[in-house]
C-alpha cells in the first residue's frame, strides 16, 4: 500500500511513524528480546536498548557514580 493511501486510514492525529513506535514498543513489552526486535523491525543496537529500558529499566545497566 501506498503512503499516501495510508494516511487517509489512520485516526486522525496518527502517524505512520507512530504506530510504529508503538508495535516497536509493544513488542519490548511483550518479548523483551533485543535481538528479536533488531531483526523483526530492521533498528540499531541502540534503538532497540531504548525501548527495552523504556518498558524493563530493571534490566538496564547501571554504572555506579
Amino acid at each position: 500500500m501506498h503512503r499516501i493511501t495510508m494516511q487517509k486510514v489512520l485516526p486522525t492525529g496518527q502517524t505512520l511513524d507512530r504506530l510504529r513506535q508503538d508495535r516497536i514498543l509493544n513488542g519490548a513489552f511483550t518479548t523483551g528480546d533485543p535481538l528479536k526486535l533488531m531483526r523483526l523491525f530492521g533498528i540499531t543496537e541502540q534503538t532497540v536498548m531504548r525501548y527495552v529500558g523504556t518498558v524493563y529499566p530493571e534490566r538496564t545497566a547501571k554504572l555506579p557514580t
